[in-house]
């Protein structure tokens, strides 16, 4: 009796296997949303010092308030069609890259979980006449294989799970929406440079409050930058603002001795 008893638990047990919590998922989305956003400020800090920088080296050659106006509004367009190409090209080529990598992963799962399905251990050794006498039928013609084995069907339906959520388990990027928000984070950052000195007469004040301006937004973008990122704020905020400084006073030092020859010509 007991050892019938023994057989029929073992052939009614079920082995659970436990979902995924949706938390994952959920941090995953809140991951991407803050890498895009990271993104973005980038996009926007290169089009703040790019233009501020252009805007300057102009200024220090010319004092005409139009040559400034058209050097930044040629350097913003230029420069956020620039970065819409080049990142329709980089993710372009990323997107076809992890599309070919997961047609791979995917064969190579199904191939796995047919297998699994397929595979049926050997025979265990007959037992001995004292057990198969005392033994219930169902314990003595019970075989393991890979339709009774709860862990064998377990694993199965886990690697099924797994080739079924591999192909839409995380998006795919979009060469478009990458494009668009680059050049569009790149213009929005040139505007601020372009809007503080464009409507400013006197030359010398309007390199000042160009200036003091496209400083104040580099720190703000670069701690905006490393708050998303996850790093220091400070220690980001002021290398973009120093970086920012270097970049934009080697600009106008080497644009300036070109005033110069333009007015002893």
């Amino acid at each position: 009796m007991k050892a019938a008893e023994l057989a029929n638990g073992r052939s009614e047990r079920k082995l659970s296997v436990p979902d995924e919590p949706h938390g994952g998922d959920e941090k995953e989305t809140r991951a991407q949303r803050a890498q895009w956003l990271r993104a973005a400020v980038l996009g926007a800090n290169d089009g703040l010092l790019s233009t501020a920088s252009l805007m300057l080296g102009v200024g220090s050659a010319k004092e005409d308030r139009r040559s400034m106006i058209v050097s930044g509004a040629a350097g913003a367009v230029a420069g956020a069609f620039s970065m819409t190409v080049g990142e329709f090209v980089s993710v372009s080529m990323q997107r076809d890259i992890e599309m070919e990598g997961r047609k791979t992963k995917s064969v190579e799962q199904t191939a796995m979980a047919s297998a699994i399905k397929n595979f049926t251990p050997p025979p265990p050794p007959p037992p001995s006449p004292a057990i198969l006498a005392a033994a219930s039928p169902p314990l003595a013609l019970s075989g393991l294989s890979a339709g009774r084995s709860p862990m064998m069907r377990a694993i199965a339906a886990a690697r099924s799970r797994e080739v079924g959520k591999g192909d839409d388990g995380e998006p795919l990027p979009s060469p478009i929406k990458a494009a668009a928000a680059s050049g569009l984070a790149f213009m929005a950052g040139s505007l601020v440079p372009f809007l503080s000195s464009a409507f400013i007469s006197h030359h010398w004040i309007r390199l000042l409050v160009l200036a003091i301006v496209t400083s104040v937004a580099l720190a703000a973008f670069g701690g905006l930058g490393a708050y998303l990122g996850g790093s220091q704020v400070r220690t980001s905020a002021m290398r973009v603002l120093i970086g920012g400084w270097v970049a934009m006073g080697v600009t106008y030092l080497l644009l300036k001795p070109l005033g110069k020859d333009h007015k002893d010509g």
